[in-house]
């Protein structure tokens, strides 16, 4: 029984000594295999890890690449363009230089040939001079040929040759003068029917009208004396006040009951004589009232100025004028040129005008409205510089004026050529209303001075041949000799003759100074 305890017992150990070992193994080969299991999870992470080091790899170097290449073709594109740059540049100088050498190589060749037609003009010149020599002795010999075989056929000498020869150029000479004759008579025939019409034109005088002469001031009644200090005010300023309002001069003298308004502008001198009226009527003078006054004036008279301008359309049947016009109208009625009122006369000028028309088969009304325009100039002449001839065609020409009265207006003066014939016809007109009797109250013996005064200061020049006034005294003509004064003389002669006028004459206007220089040769083809 202990045997078989003890049997049981060493089985017992042997088989716990076994299971020990068995443990002991299988921890052992668990512990390898885990080892195994790890080493092997180790291995493949650090396998994957070394794959994903090489992808980073991978991944950088090819940015690298890309970038090295982004950075090669900005730099080779930069490099591209600098160098297309720099070609451009070239090739512009390349171009420039060549555009020098063409244009040296053209001057070159102009040069050339210049040389070389020079050269061949030199031998040219040469040549025909040695042909004009060669002629002249051949004409020379000729000559003397002739010469010596005239005197052996006609048993003549020199003496008796000349007369024979004087008397064939006298002959032709006969000849010529008696074709030249007939050249002139054929030539007046054909002016006749023109030269019949100007002398219908300067035979109609006809027309005559009433005309009233003014002056440059106008007279205003006061009742008594003592007004003429309340005119002036204390220390003068109701008298200062109206001039700067007006634009005149009011002159207080001792003449008994009247004061008197002096200035060159019409209208303002009119404004001025009916305000001072109505102050006076009124009997309050000082400055405000002056100014009230003289506004309200100003509209009245501007009010009639174009009545007056209506009413002178209307006389002479001319309709279709712009108001501006109609204004210029009637402020030519206070204007007036050697007492002549210049309104009436341009009325009259419309009526000869039509007359001469009608007489002549042209257009009555065209006539009639160029008469009436032809000296609204005069109504703008103080404030603009020039002649009214020009003033009032560039006036017209504002409202579309047709061409033939402009020109009517800008030309009846002679200022520039006349484009149709109711221009000639106006100058006319013009004429023999300014100079008919009693029109003007210039004396025939002081405008005859007027006129020799003219041309007297003209003649006074060195050069001068012939001086004539013309136009009515607007206009000298003078003749100068083309020997003595060239074309710069001409020019400063011209100058000094108008400073000499403005400096020794008085006249209305302007005077236009034409100085003609010419050398003329006439000669005839037959």
């Amino acid at each position: 029984m202990d045997l078989m305890a003890q049997a049981d017992a060493m089985m017992s150990a042997v088989w716990m000594a076994a299971g020990l070992l068995i443990g002991a193994a299988a921890a052992v080969i668990i512990t390898q295999i885990v080892a195994k299991t790890r080493a092997k999870a180790l291995q493949e992470e650090l396998d994957a890890r070394i794959e994903t080091a090489k992808k980073q790899a991978e991944t950088i170097i090819k940015e690298a690449k890309l970038n090295a290449t982004a950075e090669m073709m900005e730099k080779r594109e930069k490099f591209a363009n600098e160098t297309a740059q720099k070609e451009k540049e070239l090739r512009n100088q390349e171009l420039q230089l060549s555009k020098r050498e063409d244009n040296i190589e053209r001057r070159t060749e102009q040069l050339n040939q210049r040389e070389r037609k020079l050269a061949e003009g030199e031998k040219e010149v040469a040549r025909q001079q040695q042909s004009y020599q060669d002629k002249h002795k051949e004409l020379n010999s000729l000559i003397a040929q002739q010469k010596n075989q005239l005197l052996k056929i006609a048993s003549l000498n020199v003496e008796q040759a000349k007369e024979l020869l004087l008397q064939q150029l006298e002959d032709e000479c006969e000849r010529e003068m008696s074709q030249l004759i007939q050249r002139k008579v054929a030539l007046a025939e054909e002016q006749a029917e023109e030269k019949a019409k100007e002398i219908i034109n300067l035979a109609i005088q006809r027309y005559a009208a009433e005309q009233t002469c003014e002056v440059s001031v106008s007279m205003v009644d006061i009742p008594n004396d003592d007004m003429k200090g309340r005119i002036i005010g204390r220390e003068g300023r109701n008298i200062r006040a109206f001039e700067k309002a007006t634009g005149v001069d009011v002159i207080v003298d001792d003449t008994p009951g009247v004061i008197v308004v002096s200035g060159f502008n019409p209208i303002r001198r009119e404004v001025a004589r009916l305000s001072m009226e109505r102050l006076i009527q009124d009997g309050r003078i000082h400055p405000t009232r002056i100014e009230e006054v003289v506004n309200l004036t100003k509209k009245d008279v501007h009010a009639r100025v174009t009545q007056i301008g209506k009413e002178a359309a209307e006389e002479v049947d001319v309709r279709g004028l712009n108001n501006k016009i109609i204004g210029m109208l009637g402020a030519l009625h206070y204007r007036t040129s050697y007492g002549q009122n210049v309104l009436r006369h341009s009325v009259e000028v419309a009526f000869l005008a039509q007359v001469m028309a009608d007489e002549l088969g042209l257009d009555g009304s065209i006539a009639k409205r160029a008469g009436l325009l032809h000296d609204i100039g005069k109504a703008m002449d103080r404030e603009i510089e020039g002649g009214h001839p020009a003033i009032g065609a560039n006036f017209l020409r504002r409202f579309k004026e047709s061409p033939i009265i402009i020109n009517a207006v800008e030309a009846h003066h002679g200022d520039i050529p006349a484009d149709n014939p109711y221009t000639p016809l106006i100058a006319a007109a013009d004429a023999i209303s300014a100079s008919r009797p009693g029109a003007r109250r210039e004396t025939l013996e002081r405008y005859i001075k007027r006129l020799e005064k003219l041309e007297e200061i003209a003649a006074a020049f060195d050069g001068v041949e012939g001086s004539y006034a013309i136009q009515a005294g607007r206009e000298i003509r003078v003749i100068v000799d083309a020997q003595k004064i060239n074309d710069d003389a001409a020019y400063k002669t011209a100058r000094e003759i108008a400073k000499k006028i403005e400096e020794e004459m008085t006249y209305p206007g302007e005077i236009k100074v034409t100085l003609l220089r010419e050398v003329r040769c006439i000669e005839y083809a037959r």
